[in-house]
């Protein structure tokens, strides 16, 4: 049977456009909704396949083969978060510059960062989907960096496979996390000028400190970066969108975790005024997330190939540890300067 053969059982094609290897075919549904993703999913082992509206008309764009990663991307990226990581780093250890200590703080954040996407890139590789490995973004920021990202093609074929993919980016990001945090507290480490920055510490850090016993009032840059790490786990776990939340708790609710995703933002917003008008903290940084939130709210999820399928009982157990644990992650007051 020929390939538009089989497309015609759940698509009527009107039109057709070629261009190079690549196709496009303008049609109209003829098949139940779940019926067409788990067609597309089945299409896209062989293929690369794009479901879009183009001018007003729904298209299905079909080219062969597997799209070629750039890696030589991913390493000129790589290379420059190392850069500027360490020269933002090589600034957290008093009035003289120490590139040294710069290294150890970007090895520090870039580990704790990639711990988290490599999670996605693993548990996605396992579901056979297509994803490109971590792509850093440097950026002269408080740590030098806007974190990595990955990208991922084609449609997700189930919501266990979502749920993997968005819980266990997460789950390694937290552990890396620790792992630096315990590192960098064994770091004699000790303030040469006042500090201008100060950071508010969440529970899961405040049970390090306890367990070491740490009793100093500043902590080795290193220590720093698992800090960084948390905070980004709770970020990434708010439920809202096409965050790692809204991942996880699509694939536990199904879209009933449309209506959470938009009460989210409000939340976000307000808990943010407040820190502002009632409390007097000079502190943006929860309305700032606010209102990114929203954005991500704005767009709907897009449903896996099968979407009637609940995820298993472990899998639902694990979500909700994994939101406890990214609520452990939470910073009331994240931090301010002086």
């Amino acid at each position: 049977m020929t390939l538009e053969k089989e497309i015609e059982k759940y698509f009527k094609i009107y039109a057709e456009e070629r261009f190079g290897d690549a196709v496009r075919l303008f049609v109209i549904p003829a098949a139940p909704e779940h019926e067409i993703r788990q067609f597309l999913q089945t299409l896209s082992q062989e293929y690369q396949v794009a479901l879009r509206y183009h001018y007003g008309e729904l298209v299905l764009e079909l080219k062969k083969g597997a799209a070629k990663e750039n890696y030589l991307l991913n390493l000129i990226l790589f290379i420059a978060t190392f850069i500027t990581t360490t020269l933002v780093g090589s600034t957290f250890y008093g009035d003289k510059i120490d590139i040294p200590g710069g290294v150890m703080f970007s090895v520090a954040i870039m580990f704790v960062l990639g711990s988290h996407e490599m999670g996605h890139y693993i548990a996605a590789r396992k579901w056979k989907m297509r994803t490109s490995l971590p792509y850093f973004i440097p950026f002269p920021t408080i740590i030098g960096t806007l974190g990595a990202v990955i990208k991922h093609r084609g449609i997700i074929p189930n919501r266990k496979a979502l749920f993997d993919v968005g819980v266990t980016g997460p789950l390694l990001g937290m552990v890396a996390s620790t792992i630096v945090v315990i590192i960098g507290l064994q770091i004699p480490f000790e303030l040469k000028t006042e500090p201008t920055l100060y950071i508010g510490t969440p529970p899961i850090f405040d049970a390090i400190l306890y367990a070491l016993n740490y009793q100093k009032n500043a902590i080795h840059p290193v220590a720093f970066a698992g800090w960084v790490g948390f905070f980004v786990t709770f970020l990434n776990m708010i439920p809202v969108g096409q965050l790692d939340g809204g991942h996880v708790l699509r694939a536990m609710i199904g879209e009933l975790s449309e209506k959470v995703s938009k009460i989210i933002p409000a939340v976000l917003i307000a808990y943010g005024i407040y820190l502002m008008k009632v409390l007097n903290q000079p502190n943006t940084i929860w309305l700032f997330w606010g209102i990114i939130s929203f954005f991500f709210s704005t767009q709907r999820h897009p449903k896996p190939a099968d979407d009637e399928t609940p995820i298993d009982g472990k899998r639902f157990v694990i979500g909700i540890i994994a939101f406890i644990l990214a609520f452990l992650c939470f910073v009331p007051v994240p931090f301010y300067f002086t």
